[in-house]
């Protein structure tokens, strides 16, 4: 056996280290990422979305927190003998803000994972 060497045991190559400081870099990178992330939603939740239903006239808006922050209901679709029609305008023109809110936060995420496909997000 040559000189320092113990039976089963592999001579080392000086590369040890190398994957200690790799994951190091890997670890800085995830924080960052999580730090835009971080940031990005904040700016998401100020943002608003205004979507419509009926033409115009049931109009619903949406914050980026997913909270409904106005309904404008256009006098004209208000029948008090059709109130199913007026019903499902509102839930429309709200599920579509919905929609584009969470579009919207897809491609803002994507922006900053590159596509990754991280679950949850």
């Amino acid at each position: 056996m040559g000189r320092g060497m113990r039976a089963g045991r592999k001579p080392r190559t000086g590369g040890a280290g190398g994957g200690r400081k790799a994951q190091m870099q890997q670890m800085q990178q995830l924080q960052a990422v999580q730090a835009q992330m971080e940031q990005m939603q904040a700016e998401l939740e100020e943002k608003e979305i205004e979507a419509s239903a009926g033409g115009g006239v049931v109009t619903a808006k949406v914050n980026g927190k997913k909270e409904l922050v106005s309904l404008t209901i256009d006098r004209d679709v208000v029948d008090p003998e059709d109130v199913e029609t007026l019903q499902d305008l509102v839930i429309a023109a709200v599920n579509e803000g919905m929609r584009q809110i969470d579009e919207l936060s897809s491609s803002e995420y994507s922006k900053i994972t590159g596509g990754l496909g991280i679950p949850g997000l």
